[in-house]
């Protein structure tokens, strides 16, 4: 299975960033650790800080890609024009957050991308990348028995 992890803006200031919320790992470690947990199969990280960067993104990777994990950032709340670029997707796309975005300040509260995306991990810390993979593969394995 081939996974593109799409990450918005600041992501690339884990393990710096409000430690207390996001924890000490930066995103190079979760990127060692997700490729080595899932080492059979094809994992491309990309982290952009431009919203039409993302958008962009999202629309090549509809026929390269066998599923998407989002973590869009604070475009996760504002950004009408990813949630629409989601909703045409012809492959899955998961949310993830790393901190329970709904235990944060109340603009935080509220996803724009949730209704759009086939689920939501939220609040497992780093692991919510693992979980969010994870279920991809089983969405897709679950597809191809029903198929058959």
């Amino acid at each position: 299975m081939k996974v593109l992890i799409l990450n918005g803006p600041n992501i690339d200031a884990l393990g710096v960033r409000e430690p207390e919320i996001y924890g000490k790992t930066s995103l190079s470690d979760i990127e060692l650790l997700i490729q080595n947990y899932f080492n059979q199969h094809e994992i491309v990280f990309v982290q952009l800080q431009k919203e039409s960067d993302i958008i962009v993104e999202l629309k090549k990777a509809n026929s390269i890609y066998d599923g998407i994990v989002i973590n869009a950032g604070g475009y996760t709340h504002t950004s009408v024009s990813i949630r629409d670029t989601i909703k045409i997707m012809e492959i899955p796309v998961v949310e993830v957050h790393i901190s329970n975005i709904f235990e944060r300040e109340y603009f935080r509260n509220k996803s724009l991308l949730s209704k759009v995306c086939v689920g939501t991990i939220s609040g497992f810390g780093t692991s919510s990348y693992a979980v969010a993979i994870s279920s991809l593969i089983i969405q897709k394995q679950l597809w191809n028995t029903k198929e058959q």
